[in-house]
């Protein structure tokens, strides 16, 4: 047996040093959203994974061309349903069955997509949503289980529910506390049976920039994972024999305590969503995002799990691959900026995504004429015309960056308007008449970026595809994404009218 078992040692070194891969880590995955005003054509986008390394993507809904582009592309997909459709899809397995069959079997059949994965739902047990999809989660779940064995696909698509780990706590404040939220304990523990007979993972999302945004006294160090160039945490968290250095590990093994206090000690774990954003807010920036994204990704490379399952790295999706400037802002203006590419796939911070390779940018982007509208150098800051003008620009067009501690946050209230008036200009595709503002701006072509602030050039979606929703086209802009820059907007004209009170 000592024999058989050193022939065996000796056969998993030959193969990892075969492979020139770890046994362990199973590639890198990301997320994909397309709430964008301009979005990268598809084909870009998947070019991008795979120029990145990225063998593995989370689609948030069923869009025909982003499947396409995946066909055939060695990228294996995991398949979103949107909270909107669960009540239909639990009231009918037939409507689930139509629904396989739209959106699984014909792009696996027809386009040779490498769907894994159908995430039913996406968090939909947040307590915020104050028990609105409680009801009918479940009972859309199994339904789309059911349409994937009739449709037999059973075996090579596995059906999850994308959690916020919310739906786990602890009495204690510990990880060897956590157990499931007393509320929905018993449904939980449903679903994990139901997932678990089926031979299906369980999906987490964990955001420790959220711990950091949602309390200011939460220690700063523990947001990110220690590296031999940090000291340790100021305030590690003690539980027993284990000494837990950053917030991840903790939530994650505060699951893995859920787990196996419910009786499923192996339930396979996915961690949906994790990241940093890089803007709109004072913890959201490069060098944040860089720090915790990167030891992230070292994290996957090297198949590293957490200390209640040191052997068990899970496959994890980082949030996002693009920033999307249409995104909901709930519950903030960085909500818009966790890419780890800007919206036309450009590098935002450098990153290693194993053996020395560092990010590469999208290839082929196609932009509108390189020029900018500003604020006019005649104009003046209290012209009655001022207000109105960036409240219409921001009313329909991302402003996030101007908020406090932004990238844009320290512009005075000249290059504020400036900022404003120039994203609106480009979210309408620099159409004639979208820089007039009252005759308080100008066209230039003189960029007019400062430090930290980029002044955006949109892309020609003319030269790709249109846009979803654009200003300035045959649509305007969503109430989905009006109603929170009515929010942006609020908060930035309180800040601009400092800035014209402190001038006079």
């Amino acid at each position: 047996m000592k024999g058989l078992r050193h022939y065996l040692l000796w056969t998993l070194c030959l193969l990892q040093t075969l492979c020139k891969c770890p046994l362990v880590a199973q590639g890198l995955g990301c997320n994909w959203g397309t709430r964008a005003t301009h979005p990268l054509p598809p084909d870009i986008v998947v070019q991008l994974l795979k120029d990145n390394g990225f063998n593995k993507v989370k689609l948030f809904e069923a869009e025909p061309e982003p499947l396409k582009a995946l066909g055939n592309s060695g990228i294996q997909v995991m398949l979103g349903i949107p909270n909107d459709f669960l009540a239909s899809l639990a009231s009918s397995v037939r409507v689930a069955e139509d629904w396989v069959q739209q959106n699984v079997s014909s792009y696996v059949s027809k386009n040779g997509v490498d769907i894994r994965y159908v995430a039913v739902g996406n968090e939909p047990f947040l307590s915020s949503y104050k028990n609105t999809y409680k009801g009918i989660t479940f009972p859309a779940l199994k339904n789309i289980q059911a349409a994937l064995i009739k449709a037999g696909l059973a075996r090579q698509v596995k059906v999850t529910i994308p959690l916020n780990a919310d739906v786990y706590q602890s009495a204690s404040n510990l990880p060897s506390g956590g157990d499931f939220r007393s509320d929905i304990h018993s449904l939980m523990v449903s679903i994990i049976k139901f997932l678990s007979d089926n031979g299906c993972p369980l999906a987490i999302n964990i955001y420790p920039f959220l711990s950091l945004y949602a309390d200011p006294n939460f220690p700063v160090d523990f947001a990110f994972f220690p590296n031999s160039s940090t000291s340790p945490p100021s305030h590690p968290l003690v539980d027993g024999s284990i000494t837990y250095t950053n917030v991840f590990e903790a939530n994650y093994d505060t699951l893995i305590w859920a787990l196996e206090k419910n009786g499923f000690p192996s339930m396979p774990v996915i961690i949906g969503e994790v990241g940093w954003p890089t803007d709109g807010d004072p913890n959201a920036n490069l060098v944040n995002a860089r720090r915790f994204n990167q030891a992230l990704i070292d994290r996957i490379l090297r198949g590293q799990g957490t200390p209640k399952r040191p052997n068990q790295a899970p496959d994890v999706y980082l949030f996002a691959l693009i920033d999307e400037d249409a995104k909901s802002i709930q519950p903030g203006n960085f909500e818009r900026h966790w890419g780890i590419f800007y919206y036309d796939g450009g590098i935002k911070y450098k990153l290693d995504v194993g053996h020395g390779k560092s990010l590469v940018p999208a290839k082929g982007v196609k932009y509108l004429a390189r020029q900018w509208c500003v604020m006019s150098p005649d104009a003046s800051i209290v012209d009655p015309n001022l207000v109105p003008g960036v409240s219409y620009a921001c009313t329909y067009a991302d402003c996030t960056s101007l908020g406090y501690g932004s990238s844009c946050g320290g512009l005075d209230a000249k290059s504020n308007a400036s900022y404003a008036f120039n994203i609106y200009y480009q979210t309408a595709n620099q159409q004639k008449g979208a820089c007039g503002f009252h005759n308080l701006s100008a066209i230039t072509t003189v960029d007019p970026s400062q430090n930290s602030c980029r002044f955006e050039i949109m892309i020609d979606v003319g030269k790709h595809v249109r846009p979803r929703n654009a200003p300035g086209t045959t649509t305007t802009s969503s109430s989905a994404t009006i109603l929170p820059n009515l929010l942006i907007l609020s908060c930035f004209l309180v800040s601009m009218t400092w800035k014209i009170i402190n001038i006079h």
